[in-house]
């Protein structure tokens, strides 16, 4: 989702592709068909140059899966600079074997902050960006966290959100999945949800609590849950039976976003849809204590609501009393993020 508009940019930029060429990675950290294989096909992205299949495993094996695949794969095919996007396993992983080669690295989404140590993103964030060259970031907030840890200002490049990029270009684009029929959705008559941190999801008689409450509280509305592999192991020991309620596959990216835009609401852990809602103008519930976002709640439509199951009903009772914040869309969030990263990394 953010590769794909730097990608149309590096193209736009110069068909010919004399001005930047570049091998596309795959480091294969997610390996879920719908949560992999079709954001290339319906983003259109190009096929990755490599793939180096890392997969899963505990932390520790998937940074040093992607190190050592990462590290051949430079020294195969060197290169001037390597650009890495977001807070992934993969972002810090490919940033340290970078800068081990001497090769700059970019980070895009740089600076954004939780302050919460016991999130691995957070811990990818801060590694990433105390060894990055140029720092690419989404708001005025993340400028400012990147000058508190000591970063020149002149590496600092506010350019916007590719993220948004993406959703901005695919908006006409969007598919009803087979849920809708299935479940006889109408708009602004669900409720979407999304979990899977570990806070959340790995602790059964948590998760069952918080979707209880989902459940009850919504007014009989269908709730429905697109199940991240690593929820769906936990769910399926839970046994859950509602008649409002329905568990569906992953889906893709255009499928998943029809949901979310149609949505009465969504309720979410993941920091990149409360980006998506907001631009979107759909109430969103964010179910964590903190946020790398503050942005989506102090401009957009987002809610930190924490992680007690007790907090739901009264966000609820809100929404139905048309109580929650419309919304405006921040700065920047405006389509051009990319054709700006571009416009920088020509200039070096």
């Amino acid at each position: 989702m953010k590769i794909a508009p730097i990608i149309e940019a590096i193209h736009a930029a110069d068909p010919t592709g004399e001005k930047i060429q570049y091998r596309l990675v795959h480091t294969g950290q997610h390996y879920d068909k719908k949560m992999s294989g079709d954001f290339f096909e319906q983003l259109g992205i190009p096929e990755p140059d490599v793939n180096l299949e890392a997969g899963g495993g505990t932390q520790a094996e998937q940074t040093a899966a992607i190190m050592i695949g990462f590290e051949k794969e430079l020294s195969s095919n060197p290169a001037d600079l390597v650009l890495v996007v977001g807070d992934v396993t993969s972002t810090m992983a490919c940033a340290i074997v970078a800068k081990k080669m001497n090769v700059k690295v970019a980070h895009v989404e740089a600076g954004i902050r939780s302050f919460d140590l016991t999130m691995p993103e957070e811990i990818n964030r801060m590694v990433t960006d105390s060894i990055t060259d140029y720092f690419f970031t989404t708001s005025t907030t993340a400028n400012t966290n990147l000058l508190k840890a000591g970063v020149p200002e002149k590496s600092i490049f506010f350019v916007g959100n590719t993220m948004i990029d993406t959703l901005y270009k695919n908006i006409g684009r969007l598919q009803k999945p087979a849920i809708w029929d299935e479940a006889q959705l109408v708009k602004k008559g669900y409720v979407v949800i999304t979990l899977h941190r570990p806070a959340n999801v790995d602790e059964e008689y948590k998760l069952k609590e918080l979707l209880d409450e989902i459940i009850e509280n919504a007014n009989g509305l269908p709730v429905i849950f697109p199940v991240h592999p690593r929820t769906a192991k936990v769910l399926n020991r839970l046994g859950l039976n509602h008649e409002n309620f329905f568990l569906i596959e992953p889906l893709s990216y255009l499928e998943f976003n029809y949901l979310v835009q149609n949505a009465k609401v969504v309720i979410t852990d993941s920091g990149g849809i409360t980006e998506e809602t907001t631009v979107l103008g759909v109430p969103c519930m964010t179910l964590r204590d903190n946020t790398e976002r503050p942005e989506t709640c102090e401009i957009g439509t987002n809610r930190l609501i924490g992680t007690n199951p007790e907090n739901i009903g009264p966000a609820f009772r809100q929404l139905f009393n048309a109580e929650w914040q419309k919304g405006a869309i921040p700065e920047k969030w405006d389509g051009k993020a990319a054709e700006r990263i571009i416009d920088i990394l020509l200039r070096f």
